[in-house]
């Protein structure tokens, strides 16, 4: 049992960096002197917020489909969990996950959608972490969280 918690320890923490990573990047681009690509600032806070979704559930041992919808990966967290309604409005990013991708699908991504979405990351990313914390997970310093 204590193996079985250790690897999920490990996978949720892998989970997280990738994750990390993605808000990184998001952070960074705002920070390009031209062409700042707000359509794949978007794409990455949505993939910050599916990753730490994914983190929490992994960790908790919940098996889930691979999936973009934010909205499932909420509902697969936990109805009871009271954090998961703190958060329901992310899912609207889960558009970002495909639409800011591929050409033709749909309309540019402004620079003030491109900051809510950040905003929406950067809240998920902490709600999500103090969940893990609370479920017992320990989370490396080392890691990068604090941007």
């Amino acid at each position: 049992m204590i193996r079985r918690k250790k690897e999920l320890a490990k996978k949720a923490n892998d989970w997280l960096l990738y994750a990390d990573e993605d808000l990184r990047l998001a952070e960074h681009a705002f920070a390009l002197a031209s062409s700042v690509p707000y359509r794949l600032i978007a794409y990455h806070a949505q993939q910050c917020v599916e990753k730490s979704l994914k983190a929490y559930l992994v960790y908790q041992d919940i098996d889930f489909l691979f999936t973009h919808n934010i909205g499932k990966l909420l509902d697969w967290c936990g109805a009871d969990a009271a954090w998961t309604k703190k958060i329901r409005t992310a899912d609207e990013l889960t558009p970002f996950a495909v639409t800011a991708r591929y050409p033709g699908i749909s309309k540019p991504v402004t620079k003030q959608e491109a900051m809510k979405a950040l905003k929406t990351a950067k809240r998920v990313r902490t709600i999500v972490l103090a969940a893990l914390r609370k479920a017992g997970l320990e989370i490396p310093e080392t890691m990068g969280y604090d941007l």
